[in-house]
Formats: C-alpha cells, structure tokens, sequence
C-alpha cells in the first residue's frame, strides 16, 4: 500500500497545503479570514442548514439502505450477486446526469406531476424541486448504495443458528429482528452512517442543481466567495474549516475500523 499512499500525498497534500495558506494569505500572515468567517452571519446559517441537510439525508438513505440490505442478506448467494449489481448501478452514471434526470421527473411539468394531473384530471404542480425535498431525494439517491455495502456485511456475517435458536426458544420474527438483527448489524450501521454523513458534509453538485436558495451547503458557500464574490481567501477559510469538519466526523471511524482490524 506504500506506493499508492505515498502517490495521494504528493498528489492531494500540495493543493491541501496551498488553499491553508491562502486562508491566512496576507501582508503578515493571520487568521483574520477565519474571524470574519466564523461571524458571518451567513456563514453560521450556511453551517446550520449544510448540518441539519446532512443528518436528513443520513438519516434517510440510512433507513432505505437498511431495508435493501435485509432484503439482499435473506438471498442465497447468487441471487444476491445479481442484486448487487442494480444496488451499484447508480455508480456508474455521472451525478450530475442523475441530478438533471431527476429535474426532469420532478419538475412541475415534471413526469410525477403529469402522472398526477393524469390521475386527478386537473393540473397539479407539486414544487418537487428547487426546493429541500428535491434535494433530499437527490442525496438519498446517491447516498443509499453507500451504505448498503456495510449494513449489508454485517447482516450476512450474523450466524443463522442464532436465528434458529432464537426461534427454538419461542422469539417472534418481529422480536428476533429486534433482539437479534438490530443489535448484530449496528457495526455496519454505524460504518455506513458515518461515511455517509462524511461525504454529505461536502455535497455540491446535488445542492446546486436540486436545492433552492435556502439549500445551499458549504461547499457551495465556497463556490460563492471564490467565483462570485472573488474572495479566495474567505473561500480557502471556508474550506479548511470544512476540511476539519469531516476530519473530525471521520475519526471516530477511522478508530472504529482499526479497532476491528
């Protein structure tokens, strides 16, 4: 692993390196840029919305996720291959080709919406998009095969006799997925979740072509000061900030998983 390691610290730590000076760039080096930053308001409204869109979206593709990977776990073992490769299947589209289908779909002239007026023999034009449902349901699409993979090992490593002794001894399906499920699966639940919460915190393309106004995330704060409002050093401040956000999201997991090794 040396080599490849090695490769993406030449390649990622430079550029890393190059937008943390930027952010204290200035006639004496200082941490001016992160003063203003840190009480902007609109930067604090930016952190709330890009947390409470992350855990949303968690939240969400972690319960979807969950219900894929049971159903895939009580599969035999070829049949799940097969299903494996629809659950990947998204990967192999662009996201920002996803992202204009879905503006297709759920646009008010939109494929729901004429299934709606359809139905209702009258015009309906449900705000679908543009909006937080959008792009939560952008998120989720992206998100849920993430974390199928790790619920997904979890429940094909728990023991079947568990389930027969569980049985034996009188337990209910509903109490053996309580009791015996829920509890054996938590590792990959809570892999998958803070892996998913990580890579949300830095969404960019889903917020910026399915969010509203109100939706956008720090990534796209970013995107504002370094190409609208041409302050790369407020830009670079935002980014090491959000640089050590998933740094400190991501720990916890990275112990998780040495723990385990």
């Amino acid at each position: 692993m040396s080599p490849a390691v090695l490769a993406v610290i030449f390649i990622v730590l430079p550029p890393l390196l190059y937008v943390f000076y930027t952010s204290v760039y200035g006639p004496p080096l200082s941490l001016a840029a992160y003063g203003e930053v840190l009480t902007s308001k609109l930067f604090r409204q930016t952190l709330s919305t890009t947390l409470i869109i992350a855990s949303l979206s968690s939240l969400l593709s972690l319960l979807l996720g969950f219900v894929v990977a049971l159903h895939l776990a009580r599969q035999p073992a070829r049949r799940r291959a097969i299903l494996m490769l629809l659950v990947l299947l998204p990967f192999w589209t662009s996201i920002l080709v996803k992202c204009f289908a879905f503006t297709v779909i759920l646009g008010r002239e939109g494929i729901i919406n004429n299934i709606l007026s359809w139905i209702f023999d009258a015009k309906v034009q449900l705000p679908l998009v543009l909006n937080l449902v959008g792009l939560l349901v952008g998120m989720t699409s992206f998100l849920v095969p993430l974390v199928v993979l790790p619920v997904l090992a979890s429940l094909v490593a728990i023991d079947e006799a568990i389930y027969r002794a569980a049985s034996i001894m009188g337990a209910k399906p509903p109490r053996i997925f309580w009791t015996v499920t829920v509890p054996m699966s938590l590792p990959g639940v809570f892999a998958g979740l803070l892996s998913i919460f990580v890579m949300s915190l830095g969404a960019f393309v889903v917020p910026a072509l399915l969010g509203g106004p109100q939706d956008q995330m720090l990534s796209n704060l970013v995107d504002f000061y370094n190409r609208e409002v041409l302050d790369w050093q407020k830009a670079s401040a935002i980014s090491v900030v959000l640089f050590g956000m998933v740094l400190v999201f991501a720990a916890p997991l990275a112990l998780w998983r040495r723990r385990k090794v």
